[in-house]
């Protein structure tokens, strides 16, 4: 091989796909976007977790207590999944549902103390995993790459 040598492709990438699919911004976000959801799926899995659980006890624990309907908005799941979320959630005492002293026709929602301790131990298997996800860029890179994404996803955000 003459000059540099080529960046490994991704599996579906294979010799023979053309530029023009590889060098498309949005199908490479799909193809790491499905990748992705892959490697979290199956991680969190491994650790008895959803993301979704995570999702839950992230939003609790940063932004506090919400109703359901809150933490749907906070978290982007759908209202009629979220109670079964929070009922497995609930059953393994990861959080505590009160009756919201200013409404009593909702519940309030509140991390418990296992559920910060199970917080943390899932940031961590989630830290693994995008070291995985991102290992052939360095720190400076994956820092630049999430405020990267971050900036385009808060843009798409408030387009709608």
């Amino acid at each position: 091989m003459t000059g540099p040598e080529a960046a490994p492709t991704p599996d579906d990438a294979a010799p023979g796909t053309p530029d023009r699919l590889r060098h498309r911004a949005s199908r490479l976000v799909s193809q790491l976007s499905t990748r992705s959801d892959r490697l979290v799926g199956e991680g969190l899995a491994r650790a008895d977790a959803r993301k979704w659980h995570y999702a839950v006890l992230a939003s609790l624990e940063d932004l506090g207590p919400a109703s359901q309907a809150e933490l749907s908005r906070r978290t982007g799941i759908y209202r009629s999944d979220m109670v079964g979320v929070l009922n497995e959630l609930a059953e393994r005492g990861l959080v505590v549902r009160a009756p919201d002293p200013a409404d009593q026709r909702r519940n309030t929602i509140t991390i418990s103390a296992s559920g910060s301790r199970r917080l943390r131990r899932l940031d961590k298997v989630l830290d693994e995993l995008h070291e995985e996800l991102l290992a052939p860029l360095s720190p400076a890179e994956r820092e630049q790459f999430v405020r990267l994404l971050t900036r385009l996803v808060d843009h798409h955000a408030e387009a709608h």
